[in-house]
């Protein structure tokens, strides 16, 4: 099979690879899916640069990158109804603790890993369900009902925050939405009802009035470390924090007493491990809503296999409108 790798860290240039490696067969319990597209995320390319501390080779001899993907099933292994062969799916931490990941014309994982992709939706966006679907519906759902609550949602326009601020109007809140001056209006036309402009000095006050003073409910945020203090200033009583990053500051300093006094929860996310009933309650919004028409995930860039250095670039690149995708 054709596949893209690396053997070791550096620029995507120099170090991914393509070439031809042999065809996998699914282990027991496994399914094996010939992907027609590879969902490329921020992590897959943070993981081949090499930056993460500590970390000096990766954690295998030749790694396939990508966790995210599409395609149909095409071979199961011995537990596994054969009848789920033809099936189109979409697959999720495909190369989450594994050498191999969905840059390559065929993956094989457990067979909850594919999941059966909803007639109504096209295989591009299945492929986007996985590191971005997931965290926008756990963050913004995993708490519960948010109908006619002030939801915060922080980058807005990034994958993960479009797709929050469209579940988010979908479940009925009342959706305040941050981004850039030049994004404002896509992440207004997403379904935000109050959209402002991040770096605002006089942010907090906006975010305020845009809930008649009530305070936030439930803030999605993309950049705890950054926005701890504002936080704090708009959380309302009792509402919680749904982080899933911090990469401007890993090591935050929290005010601590106004998120006390008001009893404010930190609800930390990382999708790869989420436990199994909040995933299947993030599959199940995420099916819900794309069946309606209330989610529509966006994609910015597609490249072919070949071109899978580009598309690290691409999604590295600031201010990209969506997803990236590599066409197998």
């Amino acid at each position: 099979m054709r596949a893209a790798w690396y053997s070791r860290f550096g620029t995507p240039a120099d170090v991914i690879e393509l070439g031809e490696m042999e065809r996998p067969e699914p282990a027991p319990g496994e399914v094996r899916v010939k992907l027609d597209w590879s969902g490329v995320n921020p992590s897959d390319a943070k993981a081949r640069s090499g930056t993460r501390p500590g970390v000096t080779k990766p954690p295998y001899p030749r790694v396939i990158p990508h966790s995210d993907g599409s395609g149909v099933i095409d071979a199961v292994g011995d537990g596994v109804d054969a009848a789920s062969i033809g099936m189109p799916v979409w697959v999720w931490n495909g190369q989450w603790q594994r050498a191999f990941g969905t840059a390559a014309e065929f993956i094989c994982v457990p067979a909850a890993q594919a999941v059966a992709l909803p007639e109504e939706v096209n295989p591009k966006v299945g492929a986007v369900l996985g590191i971005p679907g997931l965290t926008a519906a756990h963050t913004v759902l995993g708490g519960g009902d948010i109908a006619g609550q002030h939801v915060l949602i922080s980058g807005g326009a990034g994958a993960v925050g479009h797709n929050a601020v469209q579940l988010a109007k979908w479940a009925g809140a009342r959706v305040v939405a941050t981004c850039s001056a030049g994004a404002m209006d896509r992440v207004r036309a997403a379904g935000a009802d109050t959209v402002l402009d991040y770096s605002d000095p006089d942010l907090a006050a906006q975010i305020m009035d845009a809930t008649g003073g009530a305070g936030i409910a439930r803030a999605v945020e993309v950049e705890f470390g950054v926005n701890a203090a504002l936080l704090a200033e708009v959380m309302a009583p009792n509402g919680t924090i749904a982080a899933y990053g911090s990469a401007k500051d890993m090591t935050p300093t929290l005010p601590f007493g106004p998120l006390l006094f008001k009893a404010i929860k930190i609800d930390i996310t990382l999708i790869y491990n989420l436990p199994e009933p909040a995933r299947r309650a993030a599959i199940s919004h995420l099916h819900r809503a794309l069946k309606a028409g209330q989610l529509v995930p966006a994609i910015d860039r597609e490249f072919d296999l070949d071109e899978c250095a580009k598309a690290h670039e691409a999604v590295m690149t600031p201010g990209r409108a969506g997803a990236v995708l590599l066409r197998i």
